[in-house]
């Protein structure tokens, strides 16, 4: 095969494959993209373009022409190694099967309130809160991770949600999150005090500290699901609102990610989750905001009315299993779709695309479902039968249901412990 990176030919991102028909080993044939991420992924749709026959003993591949490009620029797979430590191998394998399915955004939510396994060199104490001192992530591990990811057109995003699902920062720092208190008992820590300067220090200097591991333009800052009950409950916080004429918690909300946002500085823009946005706090331009609670189009169509770009989730929960099919209810998500004729043509562009939430051991093939929908969209005008699930598992050897089944052998033959995706069969994996 002939891979040609060129801009001459070819509209921008787009790909050519061409499969020549010919036995003569003078003719090739031709991969050709603008960039080598796009040859990249031609790659594996050149890998995907080979079958068995019907006796399992042949290779067989059709000549062909497809010109592709991806209809959203961010596609997405979110891994969260707090609640359940993932092992360094396990991460570069998934990195290796999000390659396989031309997925390009690692959104890595390493900590949250179970553990704290990322392990700083500023604040050693802070990695206290893992597991086990054994399960952590050093300033190697992510360096091979990024640079695992980097080798396969995959940006590793960082994540340190702030000021809630933050209890494993208490382990060593307690003084930064709040007390909270109910009928004048004390009942344990909340989310951080938007009220001590050494807050933001600390916040401050870690985030310098993970902007140097990760080179990715975003860091992701989290603000959701504040435990604003726990605010109120507090004397002193009660007493700061009062001073700073505040009357409602959400203020001290968006007067805490106002003094957040500021600290990465120009080395990234922030992404946050929508109760940012929904509880009206000012973001700089350029933030993006990521919709994970609302399936509906009245969330997206606010955020993109209100000048800013979003990543929807909200349908793509791999956790929540319902059988062999369940990835139709995956595939059949379109976030663009969602919003269509509620916002103004120019701002559809706005939603830049989606990730898939990784549920242990359940992500393939379900996150392959979300990866095609990402890259090609849903093209009701030529397949009608996406549109019924049912039509999902009884459709021919050439539509979704057995692509799939087909897919997933694939990716168990190259390492990736995918499942059966519509339920009992088999694979042939050679000998």
């Amino acid at each position: 095969m002939q891979l040609v990176v060129s801009k001459k030919y070819l509209p921008s991102k787009t790909i050519l494959l061409i499969i020549s028909d010919s036995l003569d080993v003078a003719t090739v044939s031709i991969l050709n993209s603008d960039s080598i991420w796009g040859v990249l992924r031609g790659l594996e749709s050149f890998v995907q373009l080979f079958y068995m026959s019907d006796g399992y003993k042949n290779v067989y591949i059709n000549a062909t022409q497809i010109q592709d490009f991806p209809k959203y620029t961010h596609r997405g797979l979110l891994v969260d190694t707090s609640r359940h430590y993932i092992t360094v191998p396990t991460l570069l394998k998934t990195l290796d099967a999000m390659e396989m399915n031309k997925l390009n955004v690692f959104h890595w939510h390493i900590v949250d309130d179970q553990s704290f396994p990322y392990k700083s060199d500023i604040f050693p104490q802070l990695s206290d809160a893992a597991y086990d001192q054994t399960m952590v992530y050093t300033a190697v591990d992510i360096n091979q991770i990024v640079s695992h990811a980097r080798r396969r057109g995959i940006r590793v995003l960082p994540e340190f949600d702030v000021p809630g699902h933050t209890s494993s920062w208490g382990v060593a720092y307690p003084n930064i999150l709040t007390k909270c208190y109910s009928l004048g008992q004390e009942l344990g820590l909340g989310p951080m005090d938007p009220t001590k300067n050494i807050t933001y220090k600390l916040i401050g200097e870690l985030f310098r500290e993970v902007q140097e591991r990760f080179p990715d333009k975003y860091f992701h800052v989290g603000g959701d699901e504040v435990e604003l009950d726990c605010w109120l409950s507090n004397s002193e916080i009660r007493d700061f609102m009062k001073d700073h004429n505040m009357t409602d918690a959400s203020e001290l909300h968006s007067y805490f990610m106002a003094n957040v946002i500021p600290l990465l500085g120009d080395r990234s823009k922030p992404i946050v989750w929508q109760e940012v946005f929904d509880e009206g706090v000012s973001l700089p331009n350029g933030t993006i905001v990521q919709v994970w609670k609302n399936t509906e189009a009245r969330e997206m169509q606010n955020i993109l009315n209100g000048g800013y770009k979003v990543i929807y989730s909200s349908s793509w929960y791999l956790d929540h299993i319902n059988g062999g099919g369940d990835w139709s209810k995956y595939y059949g998500v379109d976030p663009r779709e969602i919003v269509k004729g509620s916002v103004p043509e120019d701002k559809e562009i706005d939603v830049l695309g989606g990730e898939a939430f990784f549920g242990i051991f359940r992500v393939w093939p379900r996150a392959s479902a979300v990866a095609e929908a990402l890259w090609s969209g849903h093209k009701y005008d030529t397949m009608p039968y996406l549109r019924h699930w049912y039509q999902f598992r009884d459709d021919s050897s050439h539509q979704v249901s057995s692509r799939l089944e087909e897919h997933a052998c694939r990716m168990n033959r190259r390492g990736i412990h995918a499942q059966p995706p519509n339920g009992p069969g088999f694979c042939v994996t050679g000998n």
